[in-house]
């Protein structure tokens, strides 16, 4: 091959000066190669792309022999001379786009500053190459979207701003740090053949880092694997997956879900006998006002849910799937009455719950919890991980003492993979799979009868991934709590669902057994979500 435009020699990261994280790793990124880094959460994945643009925390200490971009060793550059190299001859994509953007600034003015400290163009050409990138990326009336704040954009149209961003300074390595972990299957094939399509324009190399196995088995030339910052394998694509020689990455692939256990959980786990109606969704409608003009007034709306309707079984799990922002999330959060301007009937146990305001409301917070799907967000970022746990057991069971409130909490913590000291740490010293881990074990603490579920395994790697289905699944066997699954990951949906609904512009256009719908799907929206499904490419 030709010289790397990467080249990370011997490089290891420790924190507070005994935690290593990064253990002295080496390899090389090529021009126009996709390189693949794969591992489970907190395996040091992040934190070595974010040790090649020197981006590391204060209390975290860097050592090696070198750090090359193409020649010019970063090890030696001044950090004035850094601000240059980042964002225009290496570009990140951020794991939490939600995070990593500024929440004060519409979408437009974010990406206008990347074009504005890289290059020299006029007002209308920086508009004007802000509309194209947005076109790019997929989203809907670029035009309209540009005066949008980060809020106002659903978890996938925030990513897509996000790869907007990185891409506006036309680099010569664009670091992928899990790029499609938020979005559904059809527009995380078009980001990647558009990233693929970039890279045969420009000869831009790209780092993919990412959980998804299937999707790297797709877009990466070589692939390395990391464990407790190690790289324990490494090769060419075809190789690694066909002929896996270490343990670890042999037990990557065995955790992979797979579309061919739909139906599976309805055999081998509860019966398909039915049973009541544990939730009752009837016509169901959220509604968001488009106001314009100078007074605002209300000159639209936009049908985020718009007449939906559908039943949860007692101990039964009910995925809803579709393109991010069909509505999925909006129809989530309106249930539990998080979201207003929403009408229609949702019963509970036979309690019309959004009927009820105040304390009759909060004693039904017991019942139905939610596991959001931005976890960093959805934490106070002042509060220590056990108080987090611990906040609506003491809201929800006042009658709970404090120590067997900390026994419940080492307990859940242990139950979703995180050591037992969790509870003493605040939630930015965790990674994005294992902040998530901590949201499920709060919505957990409560022991509520139904949950829903809005894309809670979106940012795990497969092994914890894995880890996590058999938590819920075991949880509903003993206790016959009901899932409302989020997903757009519609193998995952085949490993836990009895049922699924797809949802497509507010509406549920095909619902039925899960078996039913992934292998015998009838509508033609239902056909294309599963033709883009990204399939483990291997040796026949």
């Amino acid at each position: 091959m030709n010289t790397p435009v990467l080249s990370v020699e011997r490089l290891s990261v420790t924190f507070n000066h005994k935690q290593k994280v990064v253990d002295d790793i080496s390899f090389a990124i090529y021009p126009g190669e996709t390189f693949g880094l794969v591992g489970e959460s907190g395996s040091g994945k992040s934190i070595t792309a974010l040790s090649a643009l020197r981006l590391l925390p204060n209390n975290a200490r860097l050592n090696a022999s070198a750090i090359n971009l193409q020649g010019d060793n970063l090890l030696h550059k001044s950090e004035y001379e850094l601000c240059k190299v980042r964002g225009r001859r290496i570009a990140l994509i951020f794991q939490d786009p939600f995070v990593s953007m500024n929440p004060v600034m519409t979408i437009g003015r974010q990406i206008e500053e990347v074009i504005k400290i890289h290059f020299f163009l006029s007002r209308e050409a920086i508009k004007q190459r802000v509309l194209e990138l947005l076109q790019q990326v997929e989203i809907s009336n670029p035009r309209q979207r540009i005066k949008d704040f980060p809020h106002q954009l659903s978890g996938g149209q925030r990513q897509r701003v996000m790869i907007a961003m990185a891409l506006a300074g036309k680099p010569d390595l664009l670091i992928a740090d899990e790029p499609t972990t938020s979005l559904d299957v059809t527009i995380q094939a078009q980001i990647l053949t558009l990233l693929k399509t970039i890279q045969q324009q420009t000869g831009m190399a790209l780092w993919l880092i990412s959980h998804d196995l299937a999707l790297v088995s797709t877009m990466a030339d070589r692939v390395a694997v990391m464990q407790k910052g190690k790289i324990v394998e490494s090769g060419i694509t075809a190789d690694f997956f066909n002929h896996p020689k270490h343990p670890y990455t042999r037990k990557l692939l065995n955790a992979l879900p797979l579309m061919s256990n739909a139906g599976r959980v309805a055999i081998n786990g509860t019966s398909r006998q039915e049973k009541w109606p544990l939730l009752q969704v009837k016509n169901f409608y959220c509604y968001y006002p488009i106001r314009k003009g100078v007074f605002k007034r209300v000159a639209g709306y936009v049908r985020a849910v718009d007449g939906v309707s559908f039943d949860i079984q007692q101990g039964k799990t009910l995925a809803l799937v579709g393109e991010s922002g069909c509505g999925k999330t909006t129809l989530g959060k309106s249930l539990l009455n998080l979201i207003p301007g929403s009408s229609g009937q949702v019963i509970i146990n036979g309690i019309e719950l959004n009927k009820l305001t105040g304390e009759k409301l909060r004693r039904q917070r017991a019942n139905i919890q939610i596991i959001f799907q931005d976890p960093f967000s959805a934490m106070n970022p002042r509060m220590l991980v056990g108080d987090i746990i611990a906040e609506g057991i003491r809201a929800l069971h006042a009658k709970v003492s404090s120590n067997e409130c900390k026994t419940k909490i080492r307990q859940l913590l242990l139950s979703v993979d995180l050591p037992e000291d969790s509870a003493q740490r605040y939630p930015h010293e965790f990674s994005g799979g294992q902040r998530q881990r901590i949201c499920i074990a709060r919505a957990l603490a409560v022991k509520p009868k139904l949950i829903v579920c809005d894309e809670p395994t979106s940012a795990l790697d497969v092994s914890v991934q894995a880890q996590i289905i058999q938590l819920l699944k075991a949880l509903q066997k003993e206790q016959a709590v009901s899932y409302l699954f989020i997903t757009h990951d519609l193998a995952v949906v085949a490993e836990i669902a009895d049922d699924v609904a797809v949802m497509y512009q507010g509406k549920i256009i095909e619902q039925g057994r899960v078996e039913q719908v992934l292998r015998q799907p009838e509508h033609p929206y239902t056909r294309k979500l599963l033709a883009a499904v990204p399939v483990l490419k291997t040796e026949k």
